[in-house]
């Protein structure tokens, strides 16, 4: 069985309608969690401490779904 971790990251945005950071340099990574339920945990955490901050949002990034190691590598992966 495969882990399903999940990244939580987050910072202030340029325009709370997009998602385009302000400043990728000042990106808040707040961990690497084992499952998502410990993800959404810290997630909701970090959102509570910004509420104020309409600016400043908070995401799980699914990163078991970023590579799926049944399919295969792209060319441009193979000249490692």
């Amino acid at each position: 069985m495969s882990q399903r971790l999940h990244l939580v990251f987050g910072g202030e945005l340029k325009d709370p309608a997009e998602k385009i950071f302000k400043n990728a340099d000042d990106i808040d990574i707040v961990g690497i969690f084992p499952d998502y339920n410990s993800a959404f945990s810290a997630w909701k955490d970090k959102a509570q401490q910004t509420v104020d901050n309409a600016h400043t949002r908070y995401f799980i990034a699914h990163i078991h779904r970023l590579r799926d190691e049944k399919t295969a590598a792209s060319p441009t992966e193979e000249l490692g």
